[in-house]
């Protein structure tokens, strides 16, 4: 072991005496924490309240198009209940805090080390992780360093708001967040009454800004638009929003067709000879 890897893991000496404003936030914290506790105690949650409040939630579209996640991993997509249903969830469900903090920035070593919890109040279950978030970004040519202090804090907090998710949804009953999801999905296959054939023109149109033709589409979900289901017009809203939020891109969700030597040339199939 170096000296650099001694350094590295040995704990930075406290400050030998707290500022002002550091000690008030300490009392404040403090006082917060057993105010809450108070408030659990004295105002319990009403689960038939909390139901009914997320079944409400649910069936609003706007939150429905953002209760879903998608990103490409080791060439399969992901996809799950995304971090705004969780916060929804965790509101509705009531007497719960949840937060990301970032303990400690090494800029020498290029990274971050963050903490995500979440605690129900009421019933004193809590779950926290700690995490290291280096200071870079995934992309085509390899990781990027970031330096800029807004890139930074982008990063931290895109990283931080998926073991959030993560917490929150350790401490709800799992029936509850279940429902949830089922509520969701089925707002989103509703179409909040729209029609189904003006949903598929939207999506149509929508994709088109993003440069993604009707045929990839197609070609995606395996049938032409007249054959396009609820579920498939669902499955492109959660799409389109992942790629608005940059968790996959568009080459991802929708491959360019590939153009073989005899198609250009003109000697295969395409071409129009044997």
């Amino acid at each position: 072991m170096t000296y650099q890897d001694i350094e590295r893991i040995t704990p930075a000496p406290a400050p030998a005496r707290l500022g002002q404003g550091t000690a008030v936030e300490q009392s404040r914290a403090v006082a917060e924490v057993q105010a809450a506790i108070v408030v659990a105690q004295q105002c319990p949650r009403d689960i038939s309240a909390a139901i009914a409040e997320m079944r409400q939630s649910c069936a609003q579209p706007y939150l429905a198009e953002r209760a879903f996640f998608r990103f490409p991993r080791a060439g399969q997509t992901v996809s799950g209940p995304s971090v705004h249903l969780a916060r929804e969830l965790a509101r509705c469900w009531g007497n719960v805090q949840y937060g990301l903090a970032e303990l400690r920035r090494d800029d020498e070593y290029g990274e971050s080390e963050m903490q995500a919890f979440a605690w129900d109040v009421q019933k004193n279950s809590r779950t926290s992780s700690t995490f290291i978030v280096p200071h870079k970004r995934d992309q085509k040519g390899g990781p990027k360093q970031l330096t800029d202090m807004r890139d930074i804090y982008e990063n931290n907090a895109n990283n931080g708001a998926r073991r959030v998710r993560e917490a929150i949804f350790a401490i709800l009953p799992p029936w509850f967040v279940e429902e949830a999801k089922e509520l969701c999905a089925r707002t989103m296959r509703d179409g909040g009454g729209k029609p189904l054939n003006i949903r598929i023109a939207d999506a149509v149109k929508a994709f088109e800004g993003m440069g993604v033709t009707a045929d990839r589409i197609e070609t995606k979900l395996g049938r032409p638009t007249g054959k396009w289901t609820e579920h498939d017009v669902a499955q492109l809203q959660v799409i389109y929003r992942s790629v608005q939020q940059g968790e996959v891109s568009v080459d991802d969700e929708f491959p360019a067709p590939r153009v073989t030597a005899d198609e250009i040339t003109g000697t295969g199939p395409a071409g129009g000879e044997a």
